[in-house]
């Protein structure tokens, strides 16, 4: 599989460097980095992704990169985290950046796309944009942890959230303890 991942400028970039992680052991990955998440991983003091054998990393700038065309035939799409501002631009076709515009053609090509929003509060204006994106297609995934796996750590958090994500794209994995009714 050819997927792509975004990592925008809301606090969480671990979360698609831990997605990245996961996807690169069995599948091609294009990565776009925004200039505002280069900047929330240095507050965070998080690694982002690096060039790699099967990891492709872009610029946010770089809009003749493949990502950009339908015919580069992406099997899905992560937004992890998503800011509030790719999700407003997403929802009213502004694609004036890569992470944007590849965002666009997984709509329009109707591929998966997945939203991995790290925002809270929301306002009205940020769920009818939700809303409108779910309506066009796309999965909507607040980061919200569960606790039922009695995590043990960050890690254990981020990883239940990576792996939602990775489920919503039809990605096997196991990096995350799913729900079992006790005996």
């Amino acid at each position: 599989m050819k997927i792509v991942v975004a990592i925008t400028g809301s606090s969480g970039v671990l979360y698609g460097r831990r997605a990245v992680e996961e996807l690169r052991k069995k599948h091609d990955v294009y990565v776009i980095i925004t200039d505002a998440a280069k900047k929330v991983a240095e507050y965070e003091k998080t690694a982002l992704p690096k060039s790699s054998k099967n990891v492709r990393v872009y610029s946010e700038k770089e809009m003749d990169a493949p990502t950009a065309s339908g015919s580069f035939g992406a099997d899905g799409m992560l937004v992890i985290p998503c800011s509030t501002k790719t999700l407003a631009a997403i929802a009213h076709g502004y694609s004036d950046n890569l992470v944007r515009r590849s965002a666009d053609v997984m709509l329009k090509e109707r591929k998966k796309l997945v939203l991995v929003l790290r925002e809270t509060p929301l306002s009205t204006i940020h769920i009818r944009n939700m809303l409108a994106l779910s309506e066009a297609g796309a999965t909507i995934l607040p980061a919200s942890p569960a606790f039922y796996n009695n995590p043990k750590s960050i890690n254990d958090m981020v990883d239940f959230v990576v792996g939602k994500a990775l489920d919503q794209l039809g990605v096997r994995h196991s990096i995350y303890a799913r729900w079992k009714v006790r005996e």
